[in-house]
């Protein structure tokens, strides 16, 4: 099958395969539209089954930076790397700077940062080949904290924030007793778990991992649950935290929750999955504006003018946005990601 076949090829501008047989690299660059600036995305390592699994995964999330970035109100497009392999078994100095020579190729029309199985160290290799790569260096932190150049800690904030405003207006409360079941104990997950512990919100944890569910379990008073199990718990609401689609036509029967708030991107497995959510009134927040934390914390690191509070403030914006998008789906009666699609690509089809 031709990329340009690919179901989930939605016109993107650039796809670029790489290997690099001497350091084990084979990776793929997508980038999905530059109308509004260059193209941002992290560099995801994953085992993935094949390279067929690798291509669907870099073309859905390359489109979902440039939906992000649109609906968070910054000059930068879409775009997005995967590495295909087990990062915590296949990943050396040598494959790093392999995949920084292969963001350098692209010439700065696509710029790398962190993402799954990848960290700000790898990223600091990767520069020693690149001027492209973003995340290496820090200048804010949202809370005002030593900057390390890793975005999850602005994610994690982003995505309580939104989940907040999602709870204030889907059940009309605090999150003082609210249930919450977080699948995925990574960076993002588990800080996440820890602003809302603070909150008063009742934790059921998850992760494939042990570490991150054990560590919940014993500072944060988190129930652990077995994976297979957190999408179906009888909870107020489910927060996808780990890889994208889990919410598909064998998941969604069994989910409970009245609220989707989460940071996974791509949590839906299908666009008119967001039609069947709102027929059964679970209200789902749009993935790319919710966990917009992060790509909001590196434009503001590439700011020479910006400063901890403006970091902090531009990220608080995405509870209102959510607002903003569900008071319209409401009024229009349609889906909450159909309402957040159409104002992203009014925003970077301007350039057009």
């Amino acid at each position: 099958m031709s990329v340009f076949d690919h179901p989930e090829f939605d016109n993107h501008e650039h796809v670029a395969f790489y290997h690099d047989e001497k350091a084990g690299l084979s990776a793929i660059i997508a980038v999905h539209n530059t109308n509004l600036g260059p193209a941002l995305g992290g560099c995801r390592m994953w085992p993935y089954v094949n390279s067929g699994e690798a291509l669907t995964d870099v073309l859905r999330l390359s489109k979902g930076m440039t939906y992000k970035a649109a609906m968070a109100n910054l000059e930068l497009g879409g775009g997005k790397s995967v590495i295909i392999g087990d990062p915590r078994k296949a990943k050396s100095p040598e494959m790093m700077k392999a995949m920084g020579k292969f963001v350098e190729s692209l010439g700065g029309k696509y710029f790398t940062a962190e993402d799954s199985g990848i960290s700000v160290t790898d990223l600091q290799t990767m520069a020693t080949q690149s001027d492209y790569i973003a995340g290496v260096q820090a200048q804010y932190h949202y809370a005002g904290e030593v900057p390390d150049g890793n975005p999850a800690p602005s994610t994690a904030y982003g995505v309580f924030v939104g989940l907040k405003a999602t709870v204030e207006y889907g059940l009309k409360r605090s999150l003082d007793g609210v249930s919450v079941a977080i699948q995925g104990m990574g960076h993002v997950g588990y800080r996440l778990a820890k602003h809302l512990h603070e909150h008063g919100a009742k934790l059921y944890v998850a992760d494939i991992y042990p570490e991150g569910v054990e560590k919940a379990v014993s500072e944060l008073g988190a129930t652990a649950v077995a994976p297979e199990e957190i999408l179906s718990l009888d909870v107020d609401v489910l927060a996808p935290c780990a890889l994208g689609a889990a919410i598909n036509d064998q998941t969604l029967p069994a989910i409970k929750a009245t609220v989707i708030a989460g940071a996974a991107n791509n949590q839906l497995a299908r666009e008119d999955i967001g039609e069947l959510l709102q027929q059964r009134g679970i209200l789902y927040a749009p993935d790319y504006v919710i966990n917009a934390g992060g790509v909001i914390d590196i434009f503001h690191q590439r700011m020479e003018s910006s400063s901890n509070e403006a970091l902090r403030t531009h990220i608080e914006q995405i509870g209102e946005t959510l607002k903003e998008i569900y008071t319209r789906a409401e009024q229009e009666g349609a889906a909450t990601n159909r309402v957040a699609n159409v104002i992203a690509e009014e925003r970077f089809s301007i350039k057009g």
